[in-house]
Order: structure tokens, then C-alpha cells, then sequence
């Protein structure tokens, strides 16, 4: 039976840059050749989001054709110097994205708040405006636009491409605040493209993972909402 709280959407913009987090910390940046889970939960969020649900991306569509560009960036060096950069991003991305959310179990007292109906209409008006904070492809200089579709409509450049694996990469992060487990932990997997679409694994089937960090839940109390009573944010969360 299909959940009843699913939402699709388009996703797309001039250039992308889909990287492992892990590895950003050098001056050269190369993009994956597609979002990682953590990327497209993270549109998401911008579009709509609640600590009382989490997202889950069930599925992703391929619409353009992959092609990378590399750019020379001169990066801020707080240390001196002239130092170039290559950043290799990817160009004219488009993607059609399949998701769900459910309860998050490590915020009980967040129970009052599980009104799937609520949720669910709000996320729809949410991506019919393009979501409620600037969505980003990969990075910030990457700027996105989301826009309402039909997960499967239209032709895509893969739809008769056959197989194409990417090797392992980045799948997303384990969050305290959604794992119940005081640490941040990183999650790694194979993803393989069928005529363009991807089906994602959830994270807990993602074998290979790597904690980074101790690291505490965070707190939502009143306090995290001062100011926003006018527009009913405290009374309806």
C-alpha cells in the first residue's frame, strides 16, 4: 500500500556540486556525478521541515544528461597568499525526487505535533512556492529551484540507458537527534542507476559507516521560538 504522505518534486539549476563532506576541508572540490541522500533530504528540509518528522528520499530521477565543468575559484586565505583553486562542478542539473517522512521517535514530546494531514498539505504548499528558505545545490554558490511534478512524467536523457553504478560514496549523515545515539556518524553506500532512477537505501541498511564525532541531541524548547508567536509557529509546532 503506498504511503499516503509522499511528496515529488522537481529539482534543478545551472550547477551543482555534490561532494563528500569529509573531503571538503582541501582547496580542490570535485562533485559527485549525482546527489547523495544527504543532499536531497537537505533540499528538503529547506522546503518544509519539523523536528517532529524526518525526511526519507525513497527515489531519485536522472532528467539531464551528466556533464561536469571545472572553474578556477580564488578561496578567502585569512593567511595570505594567492592561492587557485579548482572547483569541478556539475552543469544544468535536473532531478525528480520521490520522498516521505515519519514520526521521529526520539522526540515524544513533540507527539501533540504528529498530524500527518497538517504536515503533509503544508510540505505541498511549500514546494508549489519553491520552499521556505533558499535551496542549495551542494553548496551555497550553487543556487536551486524546486517546483511540484509528477515523479516519473516527462522524458529523461537515461530512460533507456540500462545500468550504471558510481562506485561507493557518500550516503548521509547519522544525526543524534534522529538516531537516539549521542555521536554524528557518517554513512557510506553503492548507488546504481537503472534508466535514471535510483532508489535509496535507508540509513540503517547502509552497512559501512564511520562516527565523526561525540555530539548531544538538540533541544527544542520555547526558547527556540521566541518571537514567532505572531505567526502561530509556537501554537501549531
Amino acid at each position: 500500500m503506498e504511503k499516503a504522505n509522499i511528496v515529488e518534486f522537481k529539482v534543478y539549476g545551472k550547477r551543482a556540486l555534490f561532494s563528500d563532506p569529509i573531503t571538503r576541508m582541501g582547496g580542490e572540490k570535485f562533485t559527485y556525478q549525482i546527489p547523495t541522500y544527504q543532499a536531497l533530504k537537505g533540499i528538503l528540509e529547506s522546503v518544509y521541515w519539523k523536528p517532529t518528522f524526518i525526511w526519507y528520499i525513497d527515489e531519485l530521477r536522472v532528467m539531464n544528461r551528466i556533464k561536469t565543468q571545472s572553474q578556477g575559484v580564488r578561496p578567502i586565505n585569512y593567511t595570505g597568499g594567492n592561492t587557485l583553486s579548482f572547483y569541478t562542478y556539475l552543469t544544468d542539473v535536473e532531478y525528480q525526487v520521490r520522498a516521505h517522512f515519519e514520526w521521529n521517535q526520539n522526540r515524544p514530546d513533540l507527539e501533540n505535533d504528529r498530524n500527518e494531514n497538517k504536515h503533509y498539505f503544508a510540505a505541498q504548499r511549500m514546494i508549489k512556492k519553491g520552499g521556505r528558505r533558499d535551496i542549495f545545490l551542494g553548496t551555497r554558490e550553487c543556487q536551486g529551484y524546486v517546483e511540484p511534478c509528477k515523479f516519473g512524467e516527462g522524458t529523461g536523457d537515461y530512460d533507456i540507458y540500462g545500468e550504471l553504478s558510481f562506485g561507493l560514496m557518500f550516503h548521509g549523515f547519522d544525526y543524534p537527534d534522529e538516531t537516539g545515539e549521542n555521536k554524528l556518524a557518517a554513512r557510506l553506500w553503492e548507488p546504481v542507476m537503472k534508466n535514471g532512477y535510483i532508489k535509496f537505501i535507508r540509513p540503517e541498511e547502509c552497512l559501512i559507516k564511520r562516527e565523526i564525532s561525540r555530539m548531544k541531541p538538540k533541544q527544542f524548547g520555547y526558547s527556540n521560538f521566541t518571537g514567532l508567536e505572531e505567526f502561530g509557529e509556537v501554537r501549531d509546532s
